[in-house]
């Protein structure tokens, strides 16, 4: 199966271009700018509870941190009521919380990832082939973007914070 030395995610069928970031795999980054690896994780597959899906992003941060992932774009779904749902609404208050703790360094919600967006200026300036994310400019309330911290401090401030943030599973 091949794996994007890009955004590390895994795809069955031909290899050829990644069908999530649309890296080409020549092995030079496209426009320059910091080499980066960038991982998508669906936290709303088979419909789960908040706290299952807590739980999910739990491990996928720590598991992309490992992995020395960069950015992780989180599919948490908009929520069926149309005004924003339960999982999209507690990940975002975990990341706050994750980012004020110091586990990641930036969170981008879907719907804010936009080019003329200072904090997004300044993410491709250091990260120029993140302009070729399908999500940018598209205004998508379901995803959200996280910028990971160095993998070390990531882990241990992950452990540090897991208590508080899901005590049912520590």
């Amino acid at each position: 199966m091949p794996v994007c030395e890009v955004c590390g995610n895994e795809w069955e069928g031909e290899p050829g271009p990644c069908p999530f970031c649309c890296h080409a795999h020549s092995g030079q980054e496209v426009g320059g700018g910091r080499p980066f690896k960038q991982r998508t994780v669906n936290l709303k597959a088979g419909l789960p509870v908040a706290s299952v899906a807590l739980a999910r992003m739990t491990e996928a941060i720590a598991d992309s941190a490992r992995q020395g992932v960069t950015f992780l774009t989180l599919i948490h779904g908009y929520g069926s009521s149309g005004k924003g749902g339960v999982i999209r609404d507690e990940c975002r208050k975990a990341l706050a919380f994750l980012r004020d703790k110091g586990v990641v360094r930036e969170v981008i919600a879907g719907e804010e990832f936009d080019r003329r967006s200072g904090q997004v200026k300044a993410l491709l300036q250091r990260y120029p082939s993140l302009a070729r994310d399908h999500n940018l400019n598209r205004g998508n309330r379901g995803v959200t973007l996280v910028l990971l911290s160095s993998w070390l401090f990531c882990l241990v401030a992950l452990s540090r914070a897991a208590g508080l943030l899901l005590p049912s599973l520590c």
